[in-house]
């Protein structure tokens, strides 16, 4: 029987081929699917976080789901800007504001899903968020004469049993990739601050109606959008509704 005997050198070889195959193997599956799919479920689904368009466009929205208070100054701001945008709507602000969804509606802006009691989506089973949605799509129709067809999970929580069931629904998922972080209450000139900083082609924007310094920081930056160039539409003017995908950072991106 023959022995063979590797030396360092030769060892020290045959490891960096095999980690040179790893590095290629983890590059190819990055390319076609998102550099962390390697480590990661590439079953997991996610909802649309952005898009990607050619043009300077972009979407806002408010979630909806804590007080009325400052919801007249924001609808006040956006028509003095001519500006539509989208608000997701919870249940039980639907059922304590029923006047205010019929002016957001009024007012040309869309009105969409935010669940019925603001849960961690995640948590819930198939048949619970088939009754969040439909309990609150069926409140805001009531009212608005229009069904919902955006939903935006509160704590932008998900799983893909919420994805697959909501898209089972009619609805497209919609989170953000522009964060205000309004309710943190830091103030005008950092809410301004921040959204001109990360604000991109297709970006979708969150903000929420009852925060203490939306309704200051809101002129301010649609006024530096517009003068930058961007258009400001509602979400359903913003996503694509048929063929396309969304890559690894949530950006849905239209198929050639």
């Amino acid at each position: 029987m023959k022995v063979y005997v590797i030396n360092r050198k030769l060892m020290t070889r045959i490891l960096m081929t095999i980690l040179l195959l790893g590095i290629t193997v983890i590059y190819t599956a990055g390319i076609e699917n998102g550099m962390l799919s390697v480590f990661m479920n590439n079953n997991r689904k996610l909802p649309i976080y952005s898009v990607d368009v050619p043009e300077k466009k972009i979407a806002i929205s408010f979630d909806a789901a804590w007080g009325a208070d400052k919801t007249e100054d924001i609808l006040k701001i956006l028509k003095e800007h001519n500006i539509k945008t989208t608000f997701f709507l919870v249940g039980f602000w639907v059922d304590n504001f029923p006047e205010m969804v019929k002016k957001i509606s009024d007012e040309g802006h869309e009105v969409a899903n935010h669940s019925a009691h603001h849960p961690k989506m995640s948590t819930l089973s198939k048949e619970q968020i088939i009754k969040e949605l439909n309990s609150t799509s069926e409140k805001i129709e009531a009212i608005t004469g229009k069904p919902t067809t955006l939903l935006r999970p509160p704590f932008g929580d998900y799983n893909n049993n919420l994805i697959e069931t909501a898209q089972e629904l009619g609805y497209q998922v919609i989170q953000w990739d522009v964060d205000s972080l309004d309710y943190k209450d830091y103030g005008t000139q950092a809410i301004v601050d921040r959204v001109l900083k990360k604000v991109k082609n297709g970006s979708i924007v969150l903000f929420h109606n009852n925060a203490t310094y939306t309704p200051e920081a809101l002129p301010l930056i649609l006024h530096e959008l517009q003068k930058q160039g961007y258009g400001i539409v509602p979400i359903s003017e913003l996503i694509y509704k048929e063929n396309y995908y969304i890559d690894h950072t949530g950006r849905q991106i239209l198929l050639e």
